[in-house]
């Protein structure tokens, strides 16, 4: 990925997702929900990027309780004061999703003389503001405020998204002349989603309805809408007065730029063959009954959807001046950093074309909160961006890294990129999700010892669904404990990292084999620090609860560490070795290991033996942080993804006692718990909590997913049950 260095090269910009929404009678506040209202320091970090420019808010449902007049702007008085210190210009963003504050809503004919109210303080409190995008994105606030029912007011008719969108549309252009009697040099700068829809043949005409009504908002503020727009006698139809669109047709607050949002959920496909798409939801419009799903995966369309179609569309039918003014992917940091570059790539060779492309914009630079359910649930679902707000102050993560470098007009390099991103893999197709041959992701390779052990197998099946390239190896392949293998192995290979997932796992046999416990988990973890430190290769390690004494838990990283037994002692020798050898080093502290693919495990082993009536007894005042595989393997290979390095602790939130995990998977899978009997003895706590930041899910939704899933894990692992030979509370006691 390149970046141009002449005087004329597209700029990097950034923003704090903001949306205030209203659903029900609450309004949803995202500058609350990732803290970032609360963290000044924010705007320092966005600055030490070098960014110059970020979309910001000075939204009016914070700023007024109600349209009575009232305004308090000591919020926005702090934080534009410090953007202003910093040398970042801003462009002012009014409403964001939001349908103003109590005393007026999308369909209060009344709402945009009183925007435009709002404007005009805003813009007289703010003079040196001079770039503004009063409503963001009205065309889709429109469509899931008043057509589909998701946000405030929550209708679900045509008429009524007219009305949503010619109101916002009428205050955009009303704010823009308010904020214009104070500031004459201001500009518009115009927001919306652009997405396409394809379909069935069968579905077409509503196909060619939706992709008409795409484009609306910004058809009505360049004027479009006359008598010969095909769109004008439905506006009529559903009651949008013939002055109301003449407004807009002469109004002379055109946009000066426009800003596309495109998702890889922007573009869409709807089929009327519901049956080739179990689990999807089934929708309609009333005549026809019919999915719709993310264009992306449907595999005919592969040449006709992307951000490089939409651009090239909105080119061809406005010709003013454009912006990416979001680009974000809720997913792994990886796949994250994959759509940015890919992104940036593509305004660059349409700038390279002819278009007239300014900037793309970094956005969710906090993360956002509940936007992979539209805001409509509070699960508290947390997806990070530039920085991951779970840490404090935010940790920086790759985009960080790779936004330092556009806004610098460097090359950003990272082993990620050289596999495309999952909407590019073959395996992403409706129909193909589960292809077997699939072809090995593309780069140098991320090296995985530990090819026997829960979490070695488990860290190769999730790094190749990321499309990253990986080699996982037995003992007899490299052997940890041999300095001359390792160094063959990775000179031969030329890994870009390592996760050491191998070592000594037997809790209880290590007291007495306390030589080859030290050899697999010392011994074997310094051989490998020095050797990736000779070739500067990041290490990653797996360490253990059990470096604790289990007397003062729950502990976080900088607690004291005291092992009781060899293991713990090993465990914390081998973090020692690694931790010393270079600043890169990543040590993984975890515990109680629990996962779908595998039965060594004591979720597996103890509800397979309730199932089969058998007594199980566990002891009661043995505390832990149960920790879903899964959930552990994204963890890590996000935080190596990022560079991270020191001490972490990776446990699902939550702890419970051995008895009462037990239970809770009884519970949660149904299955009679009566012969489960609490045991007691000496009294543990070695669950772990992180001051760096949480970032697995709760153990609660963790379980969940588990034991929901329980009856096809039983049957997919229950062949070779009687291959296993383990006790489950023996195996969890380890981290490995």
């Amino acid at each position: 990925m390149t970046g141009k260095d002449s005087s004329g090269r597209i700029e990097l910009w950034g923003g704090p997702e903001c949306t205030i929404c209203r659903i029900g009678d609450h309004w949803r506040d995202q500058s609350l929900e990732t803290g970032h209202d609360n963290r000044p320091e924010d705007l320092d970090l966005i600055a030490e990027l070098g960014i110059k420019t970020v979309r910001y808010p000075i939204l009016w449902e914070k700023a007024a309780r109600d349209c009575s007049g009232a305004l308090d702007f000591s919020l926005p008085d702090q934080q534009l004061d410090r953007l202003r210190g910093l040398g970042i210009e801003v462009i002012g963003g009014l409403v964001h999703h939001g349908s103003g504050p109590e005393g007026t809503d999308l369909l209060d004919d009344g709402f945009p003389g009183k925007l435009a109210d709002y404007a005009a303080r805003v813009a007289e409190r703010y003079p040196w503001i001079d770039k503004w995008t009063p409503v963001n994105e009205p065309l889709t606030t429109a469509r899931f405020s008043a057509l589909y029912g998701h946000w405030y007011p929550h209708r679900s008719d045509f008429a009524s998204f007219a009305r949503a969108l010619t109101n916002q549309c009428l205050g955009t252009v009303r704010a823009m002349a308010a904020i214009r009697r104070h500031i004459p040099t201001a500009t518009l700068i115009q927001t919306e989603d652009i997405g396409r829809t394809f379909s069935t043949p069968q579905l077409q005409a509503q196909a060619d309805h939706d992709n008409l009504r795409s484009w609306l908002s910004l058809d009505l503020l360049f004027g479009k809408v006359d008598k010969r727009h095909p769109l004008y006698r439905r506006l009529r139809q559903a009651r949008i007065a013939e002055s109301a669109l003449q407004e807009l047709v002469e109004s002379t607050e055109r946009p000066a730029m426009i800003g596309i949002n495109h998702y890889l959920t922007s573009d869409r496909f709807l089929d009327h063959r519901c049956q080739f798409y179990p689990g999807e939801p089934v929708g309609g419009n009333g005549r026809q009954r019919y999915v719709d799903i993310e264009a992306v995966r449907i595999s005919h369309l592969v040449d006709s959807v992307g951000i490089e179609h939409r651009l090239r569309e909105v080119w061809e039918r406005y010709q003013a001046p454009m912006a990416i003014t979001e680009v974000h992917h809720g997913c792994t940091h990886d796949e994250q950093l994959r759509w940015l570059c890919e992104v940036w790539d593509c305004a660059n060779r349409l700038k390279a074309e002819g278009m007239d492309i300014r900037a793309i914009t970094l956005w969710s630079m906090f993360g956002n909160v509940d936007w992979r359910s539209l805001l409509t649930r509070n699960d508290g679902h947390y997806d990070p961006g530039v920085f991951d707000a779970r840490s404090s102050p935010p940790r920086p993560t790759v985009l960080a890294k790779a936004a330092k470098a556009i806004a610098a007009g460097d090359r950003f390099e990272h082993p990620a990129l050289a596999s495309p991103g999952w909407w590019r893999r073959p395996n992403r197709f409706y129909g193909k999700r589960h292809l077997e041959n699939v072809p090995e992701p593309a780069g140098a390779p991320l090296l995985i010892i530990g090819a026997t052990g829960t979490l070695g197998r488990a860290l190769e099946m999730v790094a190749h669904r990321r499309g990253l390239p990986v080699r996982l190896t037995t003992r007899s392949e490299l052997d940890i404990q041999d300095s001359s293998s390792i160094r063959r192995f990775v000179e031969q290979t030329k890994p870009w990292a390592i996760i050491n997932a191998a070592g000594y796992v037997r809790v209880a046999d290590a007291e007495g084999d306390e030589a080859n416990c030290f050899a697999a988990n010392a011994t074997g973890a310094a051989n490998l620090a020095a050797i990736a430190a000779d070739h500067d290769i990041p290490l990653v390690g797996i360490s253990s609860d059990l470096i604790f004494d289990g007397t003062s838990g729950p502990y976080c990283e900088t607690d004291l560490c005291n092992p009781l037994g060899v293991y713990g002692r090993s465990k914390r020798a081998g973090e020692i070795a690694m931790l010393e050898a270079s600043a890169r080093n990543l040590v993984i502290r975890t515990s109680a290991f629990f996962g779908p693919w595998d039965r060594h495990n004591f979720a597996f082993h103890t509800l397979t033996a309730l199932k089969r009536g058998e007594q199980v007894e566990v002891p009661e005042d043995v505390r832990v942080s149960p920790t879903y595989v899964p959930d552990l393997c994204h963890g890590l290979l996000d935080l190596m993804i990022d560079g991270g390095s020191g001490i972490w602790h990776l446990a699902n939130p939550g702890s419970l006692s051995w008895y009462h995990f037990a239970l809770r998977l009884a519970d949660l899978t149904g299955v009679d718990s009566s012969k489960l009997i609490p045991t007691r003895g000496t009294a543990s706590d070695t669950s772990l909590i992180s001051t760096r930041g949480t970032l697995l899910r709760p153990l609660d939704e963790a379980l969940a997913e588990y034991c929901a899933s329980f009856a096809l894990i039983e049957a997919s692992l229950l062949p070779d049950r009687e291959a296993s030979g383990v006790t489950g509370m023996r195996v969890l006691q380890s981290a490995d």
